[in-house]
């Protein structure tokens, strides 16, 4: 298995895909009602997802490894007035937030893992994510061009990696806004729902 990076590290500064607002797509899920209940932002970074839907209205929580992240999101929240929950955990080990939610949110996530850590984060969503709720990730996709950037990810792997336990309602063609050029990254934006029993 891979060492994995210091994520805390990339936020000495301001990291390529933190943009300071919330991504597009995101928002037209916001804006569509799909954030709703209680909403687990993985990896939320410096919280922009996760205080999106607080703004519209979810019991939101964010989590990320990184503490200099999580700083960051809770100063967003004070200065926004916005109540939202933060707090540093492993998206490897939501299992340990002994909470379940309506939804989860994963925006740039799921590609930062390699072939034997994937298994183990997928099950830890399903640990984190109540029966017939719903998961909308975005990952790094393998339309795009180059070898800039994080690993590149196949609808194909996609479906593998959901398989079991889970139904795939939706993988469709995405972009991330990032800050750096060029500024937008192709991406797919997958809707999931976890199975009942």
């Amino acid at each position: 298995m891979a060492e994995r990076p210091s994520w805390d590290s990339a936020y000495e500064g301001s990291p390529p895909w933190d943009i300071g607002r919330p991504q597009p797509a995101f928002v037209r899920l916001a804006d569509a009602g799909k954030l709703q209940g209680r909403v687990l932002d993985v990896g939320c970074g410096t919280g922009e997802h996760t205080l999106l839907a607080a703004q519209h209205g979810a019991e939101a929580m964010g989590i990320d490894i990184a503490v200099r992240a999580i700083n960051r999101a809770r100063g967003k929240a004070s200065e926004r007035g916005i109540k939202a929950e933060f707090q540093v955990a492993d998206a490897l080990r939501l299992d340990q937030l002994r909470q379940r939610f309506d939804t989860t949110i994963d925006s740039g996530v799921f590609h930062v893992f390699d072939d034997d850590q994937r298994p183990t984060y997928v099950k830890s969503l399903r640990s984190a994510l109540q029966p017939g709720g719903t998961c909308y990730l975005m990952c790094f996709s393998d339309r795009q061009p180059g070898d800039w950037g994080p690993r590149r990810v196949s609808e194909a792997e996609l479906r593998s990696a959901f398989a079991d336990g889970w139904a795939i309602e939706s993988i469709e063609p995405s972009e991330f806004e990032v800050a750096m050029a060029p500024d937008r990254a192709q991406a797919w934006l997958a809707t999931i729902h976890r199975q009942t029993g």
